[in-house]
């Protein structure tokens, strides 16, 4: 139950910065981080989805509100010139 309400707290965190720029950084395994800027566009009862604007695309990738508690993915909300840091372990 607890797990429930920290993802649902993780997922209400995010709500409030729709439109927002946000810089992450995901572990892809292998040694492989991405760390990319995009907009968060859109929050679904699941996942959530960010716009990346690539040189000659528009990307969208998305991720599960459980990357983010189990810190695969490092999300900094950017705010007028302060970052502004997403965080699943809330103790």
């Amino acid at each position: 139950m607890a797990a429930k309400k920290v993802l649902a707290e993780i997922k209400q965190d995010l709500e409030g910065y729709v439109g927002n720029k946000i810089r992450l950084k995901a572990n892809r395994g292998r040694k492989k981080v991405m760390e990319k800027v995009g907009v968060l566009e859109q929050t679904y009862p699941n996942i959530f989805v960010i716009r990346l604007n690539e040189t000659k695309s528009i990307r969208r990738i998305s991720f599960s509100y459980t990357d983010v508690l189990t810190e695969t993915v490092e999300l900094h909300v950017m705010n007028d010139e302060q970052e502004v840091r997403i965080e699943g372990n809330k103790a």
